[in-house]
């Protein structure tokens, strides 16, 4: 299974793409998308949308896992701007015709490093000792992508066993 692990944003959306043979995730590919920070919205979120499916037909994954979306009450102008990078993400997996799934953050740090609040070091490391990378993925947000990545095929596989 070939799975696209994407950690939106604005300004960076980190992406990981891992192909799971007999369940053991080999790193296919891994990156960032960036929009210029200072263009406008509409071509920030088009910069994104073109860059993840450009991803998308090169690489042709079978299913995206992305991280939900998330608001602090201090700032909602954070989540609004989130929610259009989300928003044109997704559009790009749904004009693709691949499934698209989404995980709580904290939901994805747990299953991935047990601890549901885990600082970003502690998910580059945990990311970097599963793939056995020689070095952290950087930025964080390709870690974090990766991670996503991971976090969609063990759960995925851990539901196909409980079926069993």
């Amino acid at each position: 299974m070939i799975v696209l692990g994407i950690d939106p944003g604005l300004n960076t959306t980190g992406y990981g793409v891992l192909d799971f043979v007999n369940t053991q995730p080999r790193l296919v590919e891994a990156g960032v998308v960036r929009s210029k920070a200072s263009g406008p919205l509409a071509e920030r979120v088009k910069e994104l949308h073109d860059g993840v499916a450009e991803i998308i037909a090169a690489l042709k994954p079978e299913v995206m896992a992305i991280e939900e979306l998330y608001a602090h009450y201090d700032r909602p102008t954070t989540a609004i701007l989130m929610g259009h990078a989300r928003g044109v993400i997704i559009l790009a997996a749904a004009n693709a015709a691949i499934p698209m799934v989404s995980y709580r953050a904290t939901q994805i740090k747990k299953t991935i490093t047990g601890n549901g609040h885990a600082a970003k070091w502690q998910m580059q490391e945990a990311v970097r000792r599963e793939l056995n990378l020689p070095t952290l993925p950087e930025p964080p947000d390709v870690a974090d992508a990766l991670a996503i990545a991971m976090c969609h095929c063990y759960l995925t596989r851990h539901e196909m066993r409980a079926a069993e």
